[in-house]
Order: C-alpha cells, then sequence, then structure tokens
C-alpha cells in the first residue's frame, strides 16, 4: 500500500469547472432549456421554526399548490420525517405502488433544521414509497438543500405525478419565483450536473453558496436502488460537494417521475434566519458544545480528523466488521482501509461541515483520485468520504483492501445515484454466490466476481449505469435476486434466503450482528428495514454488556429507536448526540444515553420553536410518529411479526466454513449457553443446535420487544397504545388496526 503524503495544494485542485467539457455543457444547457410553467410566490422565513406551509408540485400536470401546516400536523408528526410520513399518507392509498403517479417524494427539513449554532443541524428527511420494500422509506440527509427550501419559505416540499419530459424544478427563494423547466440534453450524473446547475441558477459567482441542487444519476433509471444527492459548494475547494439520501431507492421514483433535478437559490444564511423564540439560548448551548468538540474530539472518535471511517479498526477488533458478505467480522488486511490512512489520504486544511456552523466537520473529502475506470476515466476527482458503511460495504464486505479502488467505487456509487450500503451488501452477495456456485461466468455475462475484484465490481456497475448486462440483475437488490436466481436453478432457495442480507427487501447496513442479539433486533424489529440510524447497540450488548436479559434488550429496543427518531423530525444529525461526548460523560447515570446531550436536544428545540419539552416529551413526539409509520407499514400490506424476520446469516453461522472459523466460540456456547455436550456432535448437528438456539432467542426478543412498544404478539400497536399518543384523533389510522386485532 502506498504511504504517500498528499499534497493539499495539489489534490483539492480539482475544480470540475476548469475542464473544457464543463464549459460546453453549461452553455449547452444554458440556451436550451425550455420554460414550461412560472409561478410567483411570497417567500417567507420561518416564524418559531415553522412556516406554516408546503409547496406541493405535481411534475405531470405542472400543478403548483400551496397547503397550509395545521397546528395538528405540527402537535401529532413535529416535522421532517413526520411530515414526510404525513403528507405520503393522504397521498396514496393501500394499492398505490411506488412507481404510480400518486406515489410521492417528500423533503421536509424539520423545525430546528438550519440553526447554524449547533453542529448538525442541516439535516431534512426524505420519504416515498420504497420500490425496493414498498412501503414508507425514509432517509436522514445533509447538503444544503433543506435547509434553503425552508429559508425560502416552505416546511416541506411534495412532488407528485410523472412528467413525460424530463424537467428541472427551480425554486427561487430570493425572488419569489418558481420554474419548471424542461430539461435539456446534458449530463445526468451528480457529480457534473450539479456543478453545471449551480452555475446555471446562481446569480454570479459568489451566489453559488446560495444554491443547492437535488440530482441522482445514470444507474437510478435502471434499478430499484437509485438514491438521491444534496448538493453544498465548497468554497475553498471551490466545487460542488455531494450528501446522500441513500436507502430504499428514493432516486428511483425520482428518475421514475421524470423529474431530472431540484434547485434550490435561498437567501444568503444568517443566524437568525430561523427567528427562534429564543436566540440567547441557542448560543449558549451551541457554544458549549463546540467546546467539547474543540476540547474532547482529538482524545474520542477524531471526528474532525477522520470522519465516520474511525471505527473500522475497532470494528475489526471486535470481529464486528463485515466481511465477505457478512461471514466473517475481521481480516488480516483490514489496516489497509483504516483510520491511519485515511487521515493521511484525506485533505486536512478544511472545514469539511456539510451545513455552516457544524464544527464536528466529519464529511471528510479524499481529494485527488483519478479514475481508472469507466465514462470519467482519466478525470482528477474528489470523493465524499468513505464513510464507515462505505468502507465496511464496499471494502471488506466485498473483500477489497486496495483504498484507490474502494475510493473508485464509491465515487461512481455517488455520481450514478447507487445507495452504497445497498451496493455494498447486495455486490457481496453476487460474490458470495459466486464463490459457492451458484453463480459462474457464463451466468454473469463474463464478469468474475471473485473476493476483491474490484474492476469485475466496478464493471457490473457500469453496466448498470447503461442499463444492460448482469449489473441489470445486480440493480434490482437481493430479494429480487434471490428469486431470480431460485427460478432459474442457480442455488438452494434455503442457502439464498439464509445468505441474501435483506429484511423487508432493505439490504443491511454495515455492522456483524451474529454475537449481538439486541444489534439483530436493532435492524429487522423496524420500520423500515435493516438501517443503523435505528438501533446501534453492538457494544452496549456484546462488548460492554449492559443490556443482559431480554427485558433489558426490550428496554433498549424501545428508547434508541425513538430517540434517533427524533433527529430526523427536528433536523438534526445523529452524530454529534454520542460521538463526542463530555468528557465526564462515563461518570453519568445512563451513561450510555449522553444524558447532557439530551438535555442539549430539549433546550435547542424549546429555544427554537417556544414549546417547553422535557425528555420524556421527546419520546412521546417520537413514538407518534414511530407508531404511526408502523400502522401506515400495515395498511401498504406489511408491518406484521412474519416482516419482521431476519436472516439467519445476521444470527449464526450458515456454512461450515463460517462455523469452523470460530469453532472454539460456537462450541463454548454449546457448553455454557445451551447446555450441551458437544464432543460427541457432528459438525453439522453442532449447526443445528446453533440454529435452534438462536432462533428460540431471536423469537423471546420479539415477544419481549413488542410488549414493550404497546404492540400486539403479531406486531401491532394496540388501540391503547393509540390512544396514549393522541393517534386516535386519526379514525383512518385507528381503523387500519381495528382491521388487525
Amino acid at each position: 500500500m502506498s504511504q504517500v503524503v498528499f499534497d493539499p495544494a495539489k489534490v483539492m485542485d480539482v475544480d470540475y469547472t476548469k475542464r473544457t467539457e464543463y464549459h460546453a455543457e453549461l452553455e449547452a444547457m444554458r440556451v436550451s432549456r425550455r420554460l414550461l410553467k412560472e409561478v410567483a410566490f411570497t417567500p417567507s422565513l420561518p416564524e418559531r421554526g415553522y412556516n406554516g406551509r408546503t409547496l406541493h408540485v405535481d411534475v405531470g400536470t405542472l400543478a403548483v399548490t400551496e397547503k397550509p401546516v395545521t397546528p395538528q400536523m405540527k402537535d401529532l408528526f413535529v416535522g421532517g420525517r413526520g411530515f414526510g410520513l404525513w403528507h405520503l399518507w393522504n397521498a396514496v392509498t393501500p394499492r398505490t405502488r411506488w412507481n404510480d403517479p400518486e406515489n410521492e417524494i417528500v423533503i421536509s427539513p424539520g423545525p430546528v433544521c438550519g440553526i447554524t449554532q449547533y453542529a448538525g443541524t442541516g439535516k431534512s428527511l426524505v420519504v416515498t414509497l420504497s420500490p425496493e420494500t414498498e412501503i414508507p422509506i425514509d432517509s436522514n440527509v445533509g447538503g444544503y438543500f433543506g435547509p434553503l427550501l425552508k429559508f425560502s419559505g416552505f416546511d416541506a416540499l411534495e412532488l407528485q405525478g410523472k412528467s413525460e419530459k424530463e424537467l428541472i424544478l427551480f425554486i427561487d427563494g430570493q425572488k419569489g419565483i418558481l420554474r419548471l423547466e424542461e430539461a435539456p440534453v446534458g449530463p445526468v450524473d451528480s457529480h457534473v450536473l450539479a456543478e453545471v446547475l449551480t452555475a446555471l441558477y446562481a446569480e454570479n459567482d459568489a451566489d453559488r453558496v446560495n444554491v443547492s441542487v437535488v440530482s441522482s444519476g445514470a444507474a437510478a433509471g435502471h434499478s430499484l436502488i437509485g438514491m438521491l444527492n444534496f448538493s453544498w459548494f465548497d468554497t475553498r475547494r471551490g466545487c460542488i460537494r455531494l450528501k446522500q439520501a441513500g436507502r430504499g431507492g428514493i432516486g428511483t421514483v425520482f428518475r421514475d417521475k421524470g423529474i431530472k433535478a431540484l434547485v434550490c437559490r435561498g437567501p444568503r444564511v444568517r443566524g437568525d434566519l430561523n427567528r427562534p423564540a429564543d436566540l440567547e439560548t441557542l448560543a449558549k448551548v451551541g457554544i458549549k458544545y463546540h467546546r467539547e468538540i474543540r476540547e474532547n474530539d482529538p482524545h474520542q472518535c477524531m471526528m474532525r480528523r477522520n470522519g465516520t471511517a474511525h471505527i473500522v479498526e475497532i470494528m475489526d477488533a471486535y470481529d464486528l466488521l463485515p466481511t465477505h458478505n457478512f461471514q466473517y467480522g475481521s481480516h488480516p488486511d483490514t489496516h489497509r482501509i483504516a483510520s491511519t490512512y485515511w487521515q493521511q489520504r484525506c485533505t486536512q486544511v478544511t472545514a469539511d461541515g456539510c451545513w455552516y456552523g457544524c464544527s464536528m466537520a466529519c464529511a471528510k473529502g479524499a481529494d485527488g483520485l483519478v479514475l481508472k475506470t469507466g465514462p470519467y476515466k482519466g478525470h482528477t476527482v474528489t470523493v465524499d468520504g468513505p464513510e464507515y458503511e462505505n468502507a465496511a460495504g464496499l471494502g471488506s464486505n466485498c473483500g477489497v483492501f486496495d483504498p484507490d479502488w474502494l475510493l473508485e467505487l464509491n465515487f461512481y456509487c455517488d455520481t450514478y445515484g447507487i445507495c452504497t450500503i445497498t451496493w455494498g451488501t447486495l455486490c457481496a452477495f453476487v460474490m458470495e454466490c459466486y464463490q459457492r456456485g451458484i453463480l459462474n461466468e457464463e451466468r454473469t455475462g463474463g464478469l468474475k466476481m471473485t473476493w476483491g475484484n474490484a474492476e469485475a465490481d466496478l464493471e457490473m456497475m457500469h453496466q448498470l449505469a447503461r442499463g444492460e448486462g448482469f449489473g441489470r440483475i445486480a440493480g434490482q437488490g437481493v430479494h429480487r435476486m434471490k428469486k431470480i436466481f431460485a427460478e432459474r436453478g442457480w442455488g438452494d432457495p434455503r442457502l439464498l434466503d439464509d445468505i441474501g442480507m435483506e429484511n423487508k427487501g432493505l439490504e443491511y447496513s454495515q455492522y456483524m450482528s451474529k454475537e449481538s442479539l439486541a444489534q439483530q433486533g436493532g435492524y429487522a424489529l423496524t420500520n423500515k428495514g435493516p438501517q443503523h440510524d435505528e438501533a446501534w447497540l453492538i457494544f452496549m450488548d456484546m462488548v460492554n454488556k449492559q443490556i443482559p436479559t431480554f427485558e433489558d434488550k426490550a428496554e433498549a429496543l424501545y428508547y434508541f429507536p425513538l430517540f434517533r427518531t427524533w433527529f430526523g423530525l427536528a433536523g438534526f444529525c445523529k452524530l454529534p448526540w454520542n460521538d463526542v461526548v463530555p468528557a465526564d460523560n462515563a461518570r453519568q447515570p445512563e451513561a450510555h444515553k449522553v444524558p447532557e446531550h439530551v438535555q442539549n436536544y430539549v433546550d435547542l428545540f424549546t429555544a427554537t420553536t417556544g414549546w417547553k419539552i422535557t425528555k420524556e416529551e421527546l419520546l412521546v413526539q417520537s413514538a407518534r410518529v414511530y407508531n404511526f409509520q408502523r400502522v401506515f407499514n400495515i395498511r401498504m400490506g406489511k408491518g406484521l411479526r412474519e416482516h419482521d424476520r431476519a436472516p439467519y446469516r445476521s444470527m449464526g453461522p450458515v456454512t461450515r466454513e463460517e462455523y469452523e472459523s470460530r469453532a472454539e466460540r460456537y462450541d463454548r456456547q454449546i457448553v455454557e449457553e445451551m447446555g450441551l455436550d458437544p464432543s460427541g456432535m457432528s459438525l453439522e448437528e453442532k449447526m443445528a443446535a446453533h440454529r435452534r438456539w438462536r432462533e428460540e432467542r431471536y423469537r423471546k426478543l420479539t415477544d419481549a420487544v413488542y410488549l414493550r412498544r404497546g404492540w400486539t404478539p403479531n406486531g401491532v400497536p394496540t388501540l391503547e397504545r393509540l390512544k396514549e399518543l393522541g393517534l386516535d384523533a386519526l379514525p383512518e389510522v385507528v381503523d387500519v388496526v381495528r382491521q388487525h386485532l
């Protein structure tokens, strides 16, 4: 592995606007765009975090409507993910599919989103019916679009309908003009399109920081796993950067609706644009936390230096780093993609926050990557990341330990509009199928999908972007690949189910959960599918042994999904909660909850909105939305116990190789946990004993979690629980529940 120390003065010279082809694309788009409709609106700033109105755009009919945000919406759903789910509920029926015109994409920033006094407050939530899961999916995303939309006058943007022509929607929050334009022929991939559109819609160079673009890429239109990129202009690098709304195929819905891009031009950002109830308290809480980051981060997670990739080596050390499709938890080559490498590979001389005022600055940029494959071969680019999930998913889970290949995979996922977490898990599944003879070169069209073959991995991705070959099959995701392979007689359906790491149709994110029962629940006992933003309990459960009983685990799987849900209601990033903590946090009661930061969030919400909430009321706010989403899933045909089933690979060893790699551990568990003598047992008998024991533990956990959440044994919120939360005020919600009691 190269140990070259990169020269920031050289590697940051990646401004795409210096390329000849960029200027040609910009000029072509400038002269060929065609106005379809223009609507005037009155720009406004929020009052105590809310504008009181939603913008609804039907891209099929070009109808533009403003809708009020009612007191009931704020009381029951708060904002962000809550508003998105409520708007979507009212837009669809139980028969609506993801590619029907009535499906919506809703972007909502939340009442606290956009404040500049505290780290991680630029987040907005994107909600739609997922092509992968066929139920609501939500994704928490940074970048500037959500805050700029809010400061232009809207608490949410609803996109509905389907256009026969490719559209660009431009919201000018400075002039109060909304334009629907026929998108001219030009770039589709996000790293180019966002540069071009930023320049096209900014009034001048200084105005580029006030413009944000939402786009997807070529692969999103040929797959079910498309994602959205939200841009911001990096003034130090002189180029756009991207943050992703990744999970569940949101970008696929975007492209299916005929939308090429959304562009918002907002007012110049200031610290008082949210017009909070108590700006002094916001400033006071923010100053305290900025000091914590400055003083404690160098001794804790080093987020400002490493970003989230700092935990690669930690996961490896505890046998939790997904390797070769979650078969194993560590690898001898992990050091090649660990934080010691990224410290010298990622540029360290620039602030890397994806919203103003975020001193955590974890959005690391690996500058100066020269691409070796694909349509941009030879281009020098910046790669945003890799974040931990990308290093683990695109890297160790697929056996790719060359950091430059990992970065190239990361780059093309981003610009093509592919969810990196999803791609890492589905590619690892493909590689294991190749390993076991389920796939071969004939079946993959010549792709040698062996562990670590990054060139074949990239070629599969390039095929998907072109809409051809085996890449198009891969782009259907693990759930549908399992069915395709079984229908073609390529493998045993039970083995495919065991090793296909998906739940509800969504691919697993990148943590090994075999030895953490709580994390198994944190993935599969979810509303949207296995995504770590609901509950990350591995350390509490497996390493620190803080939640030993089923009841303890159930309590954790009650509290943490609700607490994390709240970030997506208000407009926060999760990372500042527990990736930098007070120096005395370990000595506090319930240190795992970081109580001082919980109080910070209570104070920030109260100071913004004027609502005097407590930490207990914070959980109630989340519980309303969480239970509403569960009922929404049931309405759409999922959301019951059968849909919370986990693949066995997430619970225990599926194959002989897996068992033998940790035979001492597994044999000890037979003695200590099952009370059996393994000495007279065959390997197959040992594996069968483990499966019975592990599946029974998951069943007991499910019972305990449902009971704690106030759900029936079939996973349905009870009428009593709905009443406790005030959701009985919505008769249509009660009707869905009554049908399943």
